[in-house]
Parts: structure tokens; C-alpha cells; sequence
């Protein structure tokens, strides 16, 4: 199984995708769609902090969410907030590869000595910050993550449509996630 889909053309997007926001968003990314005009949000983004990525759509298109790892779990009053007040019906949550938040054990010793070094903290407090907050911040491989994260939306939201994308640091392209 191919897990992800290369868009480079519109007959790439799937079928559920197609003339949606969500479609509207892998256009104007990766096949240059020419920008239109908009005055209020067409969907919620929610992505990584990492700033790596940056997206090609137009102003005015997109809530954005950023959260470590695209985990929108301590978001949520904002996810009902732009569905709610913000009438948007689609969600693109788009993880991205070599994420931080995989694997947070092994930059234990960094994140300590780097809140100690740089903010200020004593040495144990940082360590029991990171012991405290790690286990609930770590994603595990990023695509099952945001596959996960995905449905748990979707059951949340049963009448928004919610998409797994993944963006690629080293092309800067979003890709379908095929959940089969």
C-alpha cells in the first residue's frame, strides 16, 4: 500500500476532496493555482509549529492552528470555535516528516540542559517539566499519528470532513495520506 499520494495534478486529489476546500488547498500549494480572493475562512488548517513549512494559499482562506506535531487535542476549543463561529466544514490537518515531536526521549538531555542554559530554569525543574509534558506531546511515527488524529476528529466533528495530508520538508509539497 502506498500511504502517500503525490498531488501534480487535480485528478491526483481524491474524489471526497475534489472542489472542496481541502482540493482548493492542494491546488493553490502544489500546482500553483492562481490565488482567489476571500473574505472569510473556507477551512481550518491544523499543522505543525515547525517553521519549515510554509503554505502557498491566499489571504483570507485558512483558520491556522499550529501545535507540535499537528496534535490539535489541546485545541479544541479553537477547532470549535472556527466550525461554530467560523462556518467552516473542512479540516486539513497536515503532519510533516522528520517532526520534532517524534521521538522526544532522545532530546531529553537537550531540552533540559537548553532550559537551563537559555531560560533560566533550575536543573530539576526542566527535567520534571519535560518528564511531565513528553508523554503527552510525543507523536510516534508521524503519519499513523495524523491518520489517528484524524479520525478522533472526525468522531468529534461527525459532520465536518477532516483530511490526513503530509508536507515534505525537503520538497515543500503537501501529499494525500491513503488511510487504507
Amino acid at each position: 500500500m502506498k500511504r502517500l499520494v503525490e498531488i501534480n495534478s487535480s485528478n491526483d486529489i481524491f474524489p471526497e476532496y475534489k472542489e472542496t476546500p481541502i482540493g482548493l488547498l492542494l491546488e493553490y500549494h502544489n500546482l500553483r493555482r492562481q490565488l482567489d480572493s476571500y473574505s472569510q475562512a473556507q477551512l481550518l488548517i491544523g499543522m505543525c509549529m515547525d517553521n519549515r513549512k510554509h503554505l502557498r494559499i491566499p489571504d483570507n482562506f485558512a483558520y491556522i492552528i499550529r501545535a507540535g506535531g499537528a496534535n490539535l487535542r489541546y485545541s479544541e476549543f479553537k477547532v470549535s470555535y472556527a466550525i461554530a463561529v467560523g462556518d467552516v466544514r473542512y479540516i486539513a490537518l497536515i503532519g510533516h516528516n522528520n517532526c520534532g515531536m517524534v521521538n522526544l526521549i532522545s532530546r531529553k538531555e537537550i531540552f533540559i540542559n537548553g532550559l537551563v542554559d537559555k531560560a533560566g530554569w533550575d536543573r530539576e525543574w526542566a527535567e520534571e517539566h519535560f518528564m511531565h509534558f513528553a508523554p503527552i506531546f510525543e507523536i510516534g511515527n508521524e503519519i499513523d499519528f495524523v491518520i489517528s488524529e484524524a479520525k478522533r476528529l472526525r468522531l468529534r466533528y461527525p459532520k465536518i470532513k477532516v483530511a490526513p495530508l503530509l508536507y515534505k520538508v525537503e520538497d515543500n509539497r503537501l501529499y494525500l495520506i491513503n488511510e487504507k
